[in-house]
Formats: structure tokens, sequence, C-alpha cells
């Protein structure tokens, strides 16, 4: 009788905890879904309201605007160099476990007019820490694209100022 009582005691306490997570996972689902709003208004400020002073952002590639961003305002200047190249976000999918977001966007350009911009399907894994993004990975389904819409988008100064 005991047994029963302490392991019903132990279910419900499971159950609890459950419940907690799924809230957990909802709330972060959220976080994200009210940051792609403030990416769409291209409103800089109030993306800095999602991240946290310590925030590690990283972007796959071969191209000006790869590699890891550390700190909001690296952040935010990748986020400005985002906005002159017009690029846009249109959110698909999320999936949420324990701190973890996982999204699917189309993420596109029409900056070059008459030459193909970018257009393809990216995927972000965001942790989410107190209810800000602490930590970004970006994964695309065309990584040579990105590289040469960047590369057109953002090309080195010709030689010698390049080496000033």
């Amino acid at each position: 009788m005991l047994s029963t009582l302490l392991a019903g005691l132990l279910a419900l306490q499971g159950g609890s905890a459950l419940a907690q997570d799924a809230d957990q996972e909802k709330a972060n689902v959220g976080v994200i879904k009210d940051y792609y709003a403030a990416y769409a208004e291209g409103d800089l400020d109030k993306l800095k309201t999602f991240f946290a002073p310590g925030i590690v952002w990283r972007i796959p590639g071969h191209h000006p605007l790869a590699g890891e961003k550390r700190g909001a305002d690296e952040v935010l200047a990748f986020f400005a160099q985002l906005a002159k190249a017009k690029f846009k976000a249109e959110p698909i999918f999320f999936q949420a476990q324990g701190d973890y977001v996982v999204d699917i966007h189309r993420g596109w350009s029409n900056v070059e007019d008459g030459k193909p911009g970018a257009d393809q399907l990216f995927a972000l894994m965001f942790k989410i820490k107190d209810g800000k993004i602490v930590e970004a990975q970006n994964f695309l389904t065309d990584q040579h694209q990105a590289d040469a819409f960047f590369w057109r988008v953002y090309p080195l100064k010709p030689l010698p100022e390049r080496l000033r």
C-alpha cells in the first residue's frame, strides 16, 4: 500500500515537471516568434531586447558576413548588414525541446536587379535562457549560393586600398 502511494506521488511530481517543461518550451517558441516579428519590422533596437549580453551567433560560410558574432553589438552589426542587403525571413516551422528552439524559415533578398539573389531554406538552432537568446547557429540548404550572393553584395575593396 505504501509503495503504491509513493509511486503515485512520484508520478504526479513527474507529470508536474513535464507540464512545466512544456510551458517553458512554449514560452521559448514565443520568444523566437516575437524575435522574427521584430526582425520583419527592421527595428534593431527592438531586436537587441531579445539578445543576452554575451550572445554568440554563428554564421557558416566563406563570405564577408560569415563567422562567429560575440555580444549583442556584433550581432546587431550583422543584422544591420543584412538590412542593407534587403534580406528577409519568412518563418515556416518552430519546435522546442528544453532550452532549445529550432526554426525553419525561407530567407531571401531581391537586392540585385536582374541577377539571381539569395532564396533558400534556413534552419536556426537557438538556445534560450531566462527569456533571452544566448546562442544561435545558422544552417542553410545551399552554402554556395549564400557565399556567392554575399560576395556580390559585399565585394572586397580594390588593391592597394584593401591593404591599408
